[in-house]
């Protein structure tokens, strides 16, 4: 607090002295003018976070000192002081933008109680600031880890639709880092200055997600003893995040899809319908379109989130990866836990590369901060990595000749494996009878995957099936 600049706008120089003294006392350091231009040039030639302007000055209006003060500088506070102490000044004080009203003659206790609570106000508001700032920026595109092919394909859809308004449904195993995306769609949009509010619908227990997803109201069952805002109230003007959204049941997506629709709800026991702007991103782990045959997800539901797909693959389809991610998560353990791991031995990097990763970049993650907290310095050896990944390393594919096309100016090593990953999907299609489901479990798959697959190189699933033409 005592690191404060007060700046005192007044004509009477009694006032003035009494204010100085005051502040001075409370630690602050003091400007004083006898008018709104002096005020105001004070304010442009240092940094001011509080002023303390009288309503009826020689030059200026006290409104007016307000308002050029805020375009001079947002992040003033102004505070209003007048010997006309009626409500209707006071009303179109504080309409001007003033954080409190005070009447004069007044007591230095109260004046020192309200500076004291505009600075801390002031504080808190220069904190939030800086925490929302951090935030974007750990958010940024940037910071989606990956050079990969299909990596760079999700990043550059999550750009193009970061600033729509569409809903997006991001799929993906566990692990994959659906919430980082889904934190980077909101903080890279129109939205990010308003809240994000994520939702596990897995974690909460189905008699009390309605709850916590549309609020409700004091007396609606045992145990409400106060109205409660839901989570989509909360989230008015931002972004909800709805995880694992095929855990929900039958009867709640009913209602999430009004919701949809219609953007409004009532809270549980209540009549009196609530209307909120929000943009709605889902995630799952489940393959939706086989509960939807299933009957276990409704089919106008899947459509209605399913308008802009993100398929993020998961880390045993992006392997060239692996080693910026281990570079990434080391950079930021070192940091956090005063460590100084230097780097990997190749044949520990080309072990870590090598596993299938069944958690993806979460196990990953919790990998490496394992090993620096063990290590704590040096370079990191293969007989550091827990037995479950150097005992069975994967052995390097067997490359068949016939898929070796060498020739004095080498191969392109992309299309190659683009045309052998072709050649691999058409015939799992065949074998499957042209069924996506049953093709991408022989290609070990996530059904959502192939699909994206297939899309992206234009291939017709039933034009692949026994006994009908390619």
């Amino acid at each position: 607090m005592s690191h404060a600049h007060i700046l005192v706008i007044d004509d009477d120089p009694a006032v003035r002295d009494i204010l100085q003294e005051t502040l001075a006392q409370e630690g602050y350091s003091v400007s004083l003018a006898v008018d709104g231009a002096t005020g105001l040039q004070l304010a442009k030639d240092q940094p001011v976070q509080i002023a303390l302007t009288d309503y009826q000055l020689p030059d200026i209006d006290g409104l007016d000192i307000i308002d050029r003060l805020a375009r001079l500088d947002a992040k003033i506070i102004p505070i209003m002081m007048t010997g006309f102490g009626t409500i209707q000044t006071a009303v179109r004080a504080m309409k001007a933008g003033a954080f409190d009203f005070i009447t004069k003659p007044f007591d230095p206790d109260t004046v020192a109680v309200v500076v004291r609570k505009a600075v801390e106000f002031h504080r808190l508001r220069q904190e939030n600031h800086l925490l929302r700032k951090a935030v974007r920026e750990q958010y940024q595109l940037e910071q989606l880890v990956g050079t990969s092919e299909p990596m760079r394909q999700v990043l550059d859809f999550v750009r193009k639709v970061a600033d729509s308004d569409s809903t997006v449904m991001i799929q993906g195993e566990s692990g994959t880092g659906k919430e980082l995306v889904a934190r980077m769609l909101h903080f890279n949009s129109l939205r990010k200055d308003r809240p994000l509010v994520p939702v596990n619908c897995g974690a909460i227990p189905e008699t009390l997600l309605e709850s916590e997803l549309f609020g409700h109201e004091k007396g609606a069952f045992t145990g409400a003893t106060h109205t409660r805002m839901g989570r989509f109230e909360v989230a008015n003007g931002g972004t909800i995040f709805l995880d694992e959204i095929g855990e929900m049941s039958l009867p709640l997506q009913v209602k999430l899809l009004r919701v949809l629709q219609e953007r409004e709800f009532e809270r549980v026991g209540g009549n009196r319908t609530i209307h909120v702007d929000v943009r709605i991103v889902a995630a799952t782990n489940q393959d939706l379109e086989k509960l939807v045959e299933e009957k276990r997800f409704r089919q106008d539901l899947f459509y209605r989130l399913n308008v802009i797909p993100i398929v993020i693959p998961p880390l045993r389809e992006r392997r060239s990866d692996i080693p910026l991610l281990i570079d990434h998560f080391l950079a930021r353990f070192n940091r956090s836990k005063q460590t100084n791991v230097t780097g990997l031995e190749p044949e520990t990097l080309r072990l870590l590369t090598d596993y299938d990763w069944p958690g993806n970049i979460r196990e990953l993650e919790n990998m490496v901060e394992r090993l620096v907290v063990l290590k704590k310095q040096g370079v990191l050896a293969a007989s550091d990595l827990p037995e479950k990944i150097y005992r069975k390393p994967a052995a390097a594919p067997e490359l068949k000749e016939q898929f070796i096309r060498f020739s004095e100016d080498g191969i392109n090593l992309s299309r190659e494996v683009e045309q052998y990953e072709h050649q691999l999907i058409v015939e799992a299609l065949r074998k499957a009878n042209g069924v996506t489901t049953r093709a991408a479990q022989l290609l070990h798959l996530n059904r959502t995957t192939l699909v994206e697959k297939l899309k992206r190189k234009g291939v017709d699933p039933k034009s692949h099936a026994e006994g009908l033409p390619n």
